[in-house]
C-alpha cells in the first residue's frame, strides 16, 4: 500500500477496483510496532478508506493467540509499545523479570540492546515457550530495507541455541484462519496480495488462495525466477489489480 509515508502510486485505485467488483478488503500487515487505529488512520491519510476493522495486525493476532493458549503465563516481551498494550489489553500478564518468563515473545524493537539479548536469554529454560509475531527478516522503507523481527529472533536463537516454537503472523494457519474469518469467507475464495514471498505469497499458496506478487516492496522479478514459491500472479504494483481480476 505505501511505503514510509508515500502511497504506492495507483494502489488506492486498486483497492477501489476490487471493492467495485465486490470485493471485500482486508488489511493485514505483519507489523507489530502500531495498534490497528494507526494503520486506519494512515491509510486514511493517504486517500484509502478503511475502518479498524478493516485492518489486522500481527500483534492483534498475536494478542489472541495468547489469551486463547496461555491466558495467565507470564511473557517476557522484546518488542515496542503498542504490541505490549496489545497485550495489556486482553488481560495478559507481562513480565519484566526474565527468570519468571513461561513465554518469550519476540518482535520488531528499534531499541533492541545487548541488555534486552541478555534478559531473553535468562528468560529461556526448556519449558519456556518461544514465540514470536512474525517472520520478516526486513521491513521495507522509503529509505531501504531496516532489520525486522526476523533478526531479533535470530539473535535470540544464537544466543540461547534455542529455536523458535511458533510464528503468529503470515505465514501461518493462524493468520490464515484469522483472515478468512474477518472475511467470513473460506481460504479458497481468497485474493491475497502482497510484495514478500515468503510470508504473502507462502500463506496464501498454503491456504488455497489465489495469490498476487507486487514487484512494489521488497521482491523482484529475479528473485521471483530463482525462488520455489510460485505466485499465481505477478504484477508491477496494486495499481495492476485490474489486469488479476479479468483474467
Amino acid at each position: 500500500m505505501y511505503l514510509g509515508d508515500r502511497l504506492i502510486p495507483g494502489a488506492d485505485g486498486g483497492v477501489a477496483a476490487l471493492r467495485d467488483s465486490g470485493v471485500s478488503v482486508l488489511f493485514v500487515t505483519n507489523k507489530a510496532i502500531e495498534r490497528r487505529a494507526a494503520y486506519r488512520d494512515k491509510l486514511r491519510r493517504l486517500g484509502v478508506q478503511a475502518r479498524t476493522e478493516d485492518v489486522m495486525t500481527s500483534s492483534a493476532m498475536t494478542a489472541s493467540y495468547l489469551a486463547e493458549h496461555h491466558p495467565e503465563a507470564p511473557i517476557f516481551v522484546v518488542g515496542e509499545a503498542p504490541l505490549r498494550r496489545e497485550l495489556t489489553e486482553r488481560n495478559l500478564r507481562l513480565t519484566d523479570d526474565p527468570d519468571e518468563a513461561a513465554v518469550l515473545l519476540a518482535s520488531m524493537d528499534r531499541r533492541f540492546d545487548y541488555e534486552r539479548l541478555t534478559d531473553a536469554l535468562h528468560a529461556m529454560d526448556e519449558d519456556t515457550v518461544f514465540l514470536a509475531t512474525n517472520p520478516d527478516r526486513t521491513c521495507p522503507t522509503e529509505n531501504g530495507e531496516i532489520p525486522d523481527c526476523g533478526a531479533v529472533v535470530g539473535a535470540i536463537e544464537g544466543a540461547t541455541g534455542q529455536e523458535l516454537h511458533g510464528v503468529i503472523g503470515k505465514p501461518s494457519q493462524t493468520a490464515i484462519d484469522a483472515a478468512s474469518s474477518a472475511l467470513d469467507v473460506a481460504p479458497e475464495r481468497c485474493l491475497v496480495i502482497g510484495d514478500r514471498l515468503e510470508t504473502d505469497i507462502r500463506m496464501g499458496n498454503r491456504a488455497g488462495m489465489t495469490t498476487v506478487l507486487v514487484l512494489s516492496g521488497v521482491t523482484d522479478r529475479e528473485t521471483v525466477e530463482r525462488s520455489s514459491i510460485r505466485p499465481d500472479h505477478v504484477v508491477d504494483s496494486l495499481a495492476d489489480v485490474a489486469e488479476v481480476l479479468s483474467a
